[in-house]
């Protein structure tokens, strides 16, 4: 997977579609991101424990990683790689060619 956690993407599919946020987390096994303050889904839980308390609940849940695209200099690119000379493999942003 091209996209890392701490990433700053943009969302290009779906109800979100054009917001901007940081990913908070990466499922590669799902090929989904988890992004912080986006594709908000209330879930009603249950009070498991005496002290807890059940309702409805606010959660972030995975967006599909082909739904976003990584931000780099304010625009979105897409992402690639390049060896550099010592062998070392970088990711590169496929618009500008610059390493992210």
């Amino acid at each position: 997977m091209k996209l890392k956690k701490g990433d700053t993407i943009v969302v290009i599919a779906g109800k979100n579609k054009g917001e901007q946020g940081e990913i908070q987390a990466v499922l590669p096994k799902l090929n989904k991101v988890l992004i912080g303050g986006l594709n908000i889904a209330k879930r009603h839980t249950k009070a498991r424990a005496a002290n807890q308390q059940g309702g409805i609940i606010d959660k972030e849940v995975p967006v599909d990683a082909s739904n976003v695209m990584l931000v780099h200099k304010g625009k979105p690119t897409r992402v690639g790689y390049k060896i550099k000379a010592d062998g070392t493999k970088v990711r590169i942003a496929k618009s500008t060619g610059e390493e992210i």
